[in-house]
Order: structure tokens, then sequence, then C-alpha cells
């Protein structure tokens, strides 16, 4: 075995082991005789306030594989979460790339693109429920917000930083606008876009659930709060549990496309920094 696989196999098994001993650890202080009394008044207050985790882990049993009645719930977050992510991108790509090619246009939209990225554009829930309704469409609309501003700042400056050597070459060259748009801007702006594919899917799965969240008939988010509003702990746990590892999937899902898409640049985006927020 090359020393490489075996650290990657090691590495492994450590993040295993430390899950495990985690869960393990969850476990034992979450059962009678275990939390000392002076920090809950007595023994099922731990487990009321923390959740059981075989409780739990059944749960989660019963949702995909006794019940198998999550998987609507998991296809409408994840209906949700591509949807905004891909608006976003799209969106924030095309305006990053108009303004950072069009100084004044960028000058007169500066102070409004800054107020609108301080906003925490969590609150713009309630608004986008009343406008669009309970269904999809208000999700995707609050994960666009959240999406839009990082993909609109990372596609700006990367145009804005295009090596100027290469810029005069190409115009040495003969090339037009549109030929230097295509051959220069986009492939440094897609470096910056690239490189903030997990922050922007990250931000559009937070839309999809927070909305679930605070008004819905459908989704994960849905489930845990109305597990909330019969103090259901355990489902909550398995809500958050099965949400953490969706979450998970779709950062894997996108370290596959970036890794196939920046083949041509070696770790691309190593050192360039995220803007935006919640």
């Amino acid at each position: 075995m090359k020393s490489s696989n075996f650290s990657a196999l090691r590495l492994r098994v450590w993040q295993i082991g430390l899950l495990a001993a985690i869960f393990a650890l969850w476990y034992v202080l979450t059962k009678p005789g275990i939390i000392p009394p002076f920090v809950f008044e007595n023994d099922s207050q731990a487990a009321f306030f923390f959740g059981e985790p075989d409780i739990i882990f059944v749960r989660i049993w019963e949702w995909f594989v006794t019940q198998a009645d999550i998987y609507m719930h998991l296809w409408v977050t994840m209906v949700e979460t591509v949807l905004a992510f891909v608006i976003g991108t799209i969106t924030g790509g095309a305006v990053g790339m108009w303004l950072a090619l069009t100084p004044f246009a960028a000058a007169v939209a500066d102070p409004f693109i800054k107020g609108l990225n301080s906003m925490p554009r969590v609150i713009l829930a309630p608004i986008f429920a009343v406008w669009f309704g309970l269904g999809i469409a208000s999700k995707v609309a609050l994960g666009v917000t959240l999406v839009f501003f990082i993909v609109f700042f990372n596609v700006y400056q990367g145009v804005r930083e295009v090596n100027p050597n290469v810029l005069a070459s190409a115009r040495m060259l003969g090339a037009n606008q549109k030929q230097l748009l295509k051959n220069v801007y986009l492939p440094s702006a897609m470096s910056w876009v690239f490189s903030s594919l997990h922050t922007s899917v990250g931000m559009a799965f937070v839309g999809a659930v927070v909305g679930e969240y605070l008004g819905s008939s459908q989704g994960v988010g849905y489930l845990i709060l109305q597990a909330e509003g019969v103090f259901d702990i355990n489902t909550v746990m398995a809500g958050i549990l099965v949400l953490t590892a969706f979450a998970l999937v779709l950062d894997w899902a996108v370290g596959i496309v970036e890794r196939r898409a920046m083949r041509w640049q070696p770790r691309a985006g190593s050192s360039k920094t995220v803007k935006g927020g919640i």
C-alpha cells in the first residue's frame, strides 16, 4: 500500500473514531445516573434537552426504511437548494461581470450593493413568504439572496484582477472585446467562482432550510419545526443529523465538479477569500 493511501486511510479511521466517540459520549451522558445532580434536577432532563442517540437513530431508520416518508421532504429541500444555487450563481456572475467591465455603472451601484450586502438576508424570509407564498418559490428567493452576493463579489474581484500583462498581450494580438471576454475575463472570473462554490451551495442550503423552518408545508426544515412544536427533541436532533449528512453530500458533489472543471488550474482558489454573508 502506498504511503499516501495509508495516510488517507489512517485519516478516515481517525475521523470515524472521533465521530463514534462523540456519539458514545452523547449516549452515556444522556443515560440516568450519569449527569451530576447540580447540573440537572433529575436524570430525565438530560435526555429531554439533548435527546437520546439510540432513539434518534431509530427515528432516522423509520424515516428512511420503515415508514420511508422523508424522501419527499428531502427532494423538496434538494430542489430548493439546487434552484437557489443555480439562479444565484448565474445572476451573481452576470451582474459581477457587467459591473467589473463598466466602471461607471459600478461606481453608481456601489453604495446600493454594499447596503444590500450588509442587510441580514434571513429577515427577508417572512417577506418572501408573503410575496411568493409558502411553496418552493419563497425558499428559492431567500437562497438566491444568500448566493448572489458571494458569487457577485468573487466574479467582480476576479475580473478586476486579470493579469494586466495577459490583457495587454491579448490586445496587442488584435483581440476584440468579445474575444477578451471569452478568453481572458471569463477564465479569470471562473476560477474565483469555483473557489466560492462550497460557500455558495452552503448558503443555498441554509436559505432553503431557514425558509422551510419559518413557514412551509414540506421539507426537512418543516419536519424539524413540527417536532419542536411538540417538544420532541429526538425528532429535532434526527432532522439536524439528516440535514448535516445532506449538506456533506452536497459539498462532496460540489468538490467533484470543482476538481473536474478546474483540472487546468492546480489547486485553484486556495488563496482566495470568499466574500459575502448572511
